[in-house]
């Protein structure tokens, strides 16, 4: 099993930034892929970024050139930068970690963008 809590969300202003991150812990060996997704209310859970073990990244199409996902293996933590966040950005957003075939989410953490 792999425990997933993720921390960072918040109020922020509209062009404002936050940072997500994505804490895996328990058996994470064998964990190949990361991502966020979000859901806003009323609308469905879409994706926001993935990566694999290799680097390799994509992006939803509405976050793509605002949000970078990385990840620092040593501490099996992926982050979310966001910046130039707009009021549609509001969302929970949720980790979801990619392991042998088995899928993983975290609780989610809030974002909100408003002035």
């Amino acid at each position: 099993q792999v425990q997933v809590v993720e921390s960072g969300g918040g109020l922020v202003q509209p062009g404002g930034s936050l940072r997500l991150s994505c804490d895996a812990s328990g058996s994470v060996v064998g964990i190949n892929r990361w991502g966020w997704y979000r859901q806003a209310p009323g609308k469905q859970r879409e994706l926001v970024a993935r990566i694999w073990t290799f680097g390799v990244t994509n992006y939803g199409d509405s976050v793509k050139g605002r949000f970078t996902i990385s990840r620092d293996n040593a501490k099996n933590t992926v982050y979310l930068q966001m910046i130039n966040l707009m009021p549609e950005d509001t969302a929970v957003y949720s980790c979801n970690v990619g392991q042998l075939g088995s899928d993983y989410w975290g609780q989610g953490t809030q974002v909100t963008v408003s002035s």
